[in-house]
């Protein structure tokens, strides 16, 4: 099967609106949405996943990389420590300003990066995309999505594809409210993602994604479609 577009798609928001700009791009027929189990400690993002790829008609994919990331005290990963509830904003100033937060998995966008480009390689597409953006990369509270790692990254699977493949991150200068912004434009179908780290039957309110998605939604001024 030949796709022309490679989507990580992760059940959240970001990865949603990419999928969205991949369909409306190249249509749905043509686009792969590549989803990742790397340890997490719930299955909410790939149920979200599941019905975000359905809602498109987009086939999906999936693959394990837990064991990678075995060395890794991230609290987001099974048997780790509690995952801390609090702004990033508040996190980075207890770091003075700068520096990885602790939901930060150990190079995860490198590593899924690089798989989604031997997929793409294979199926002979033209395009990988993922959906880093201003805020997780402020701080370098996620270095893997910053500015400086897109463009490393981009040289790299470029130059590994044999100049054929390109990696394209289109949410990467902008920031959650916008991304849902652009997302609702589009009409991503935002009730059936998942955000929060906790996998609860509904979302927790408190930790920094929650926070994060909360504030977007309320800067458009609309609700939350995934909150009842």
């Amino acid at each position: 099967m030949r796709y022309r577009a490679v989507v990580l798609l992760s059940g959240g928001i970001d990865s949603t609106t990419c999928l969205a700009l991949a369909v409306e791009r190249y249509g749905a027929d043509n686009v792969l949405g590549v989803f990742v189990h790397y340890g997490q400690k719930h299955d909410k993002e790939y149920e979200s996943a599941t019905k975000v790829a359905s809602h498109y008609g987009v086939a999906l994919i999936e693959h394990d990389m837990s064991s990678v990331f075995k060395l890794s005290d991230c609290s987001l990963l099974k048997g780790n420590k509690a995952i801390e509830h609090g702004s990033y904003h508040d996190q980075l100033e207890q770091m003075g300003g700068e520096g990885t937060v602790e939901t930060y998995v150990p190079f995860r966008n490198g590593l899924f990066l690089s798989a989604a480009a031997t997929i793409g390689i294979s199926v002979g597409a033209e395009v990988v995309m993922y959906g880093a953006h201003a805020d997780d990369a402020a701080g370098r509270a996620y270095p893997d999505c910053t500015p400086e790692f897109e463009k490393a990254m981009h040289e790299a699977i470029y130059e590994g594809s044999g100049r054929t493949l390109h990696m394209e991150t289109p949410l990467l200068n902008m920031t959650k409210a916008e991304v849902v912004a652009l997302g609702l434009k589009l009409g991503a179908p935002y009730k059936y993602t998942w955000s929060c780290y906790e996998g609860k039957d509904r979302p927790c309110g408190t930790c920094g994604t929650c926070i994060d998605r909360a504030r977007a939604f309320e800067l458009n001024g609309v609700k939350d479609p995934a909150i009842d």
